[in-house]
């Protein structure tokens, strides 16, 4: 796999979108899950597949569906495997280079994103929203973290075991 290579790629180009729009399911194979798994830090990405509505807004698409997935973890405090699913929306415009700038935005739209010579790849959109949906801190439910208790009088006095030892040794 190379470094800047999506390991699932799944190309519609604008040209194939009907004016009725297009609707896709696409589901990973287990290569590109486990080429996932790895880039994703996961124990393992038993099922991934996403929908798609795709609808023309004039020489640019938006694109609506969800991405789902269930993943295994580890807790970051018990260190015992766990599994999640992940389930996240996707809701985006694309747009060709140039064509919307910001300042035709209204304050709370986001800018479109750019079509690539007129192709999205929504495998790629899905490994982002995937990506984007994974606690990067998994817990077991019910684990907590508790610090380790240090002795109050050692705060205090940092060198108290070292002084102990030397007396200990007769080195007073």
């Amino acid at each position: 796999m190379e470094k800047d290579k999506n390991p699932w790629s799944v190309v519609v180009a604008l040209d194939d979108i009907p004016e009725t729009g297009l609707h896709m399911e696409i589901e990973a194979a287990e290569p590109v899950r486990a080429d996932l798994a790895r880039l994703a830090g996961l124990r393992e990405l038993p099922r991934l597949s996403a929908i798609f509505d795709l609808t023309r807004r004039g020489s640019g698409v938006h694109v609506a569906g969800q991405v789902s997935a269930h993943v295994g973890q580890t807790c970051v405090i018990t260190l015992e495997p766990i599994e999640s699913d992940v389930t996240e929306a996707i809701d985006l415009v694309y747009a060709p280079a140039g064509q919307a700038r910001e300042k035709d935005l209204k304050l709370d739209e986001e800018p479109p994103e750019m079509l690539v010579d007129g192709k999205i790849d929504l495998g790629a959109i899905a490994t982002e929203f995937l990506l984007l949906g994974i606690d990067p801190y998994p817990r077991k439910p019910g684990a907590e973290f508790a610090p380790v208790k240090a002795d109050d009088d050692a705060g205090a006095r940092p060198f108290a075991a070292l002084e102990a030892l030397k007396k200990r040794l007769g080195n007073s």
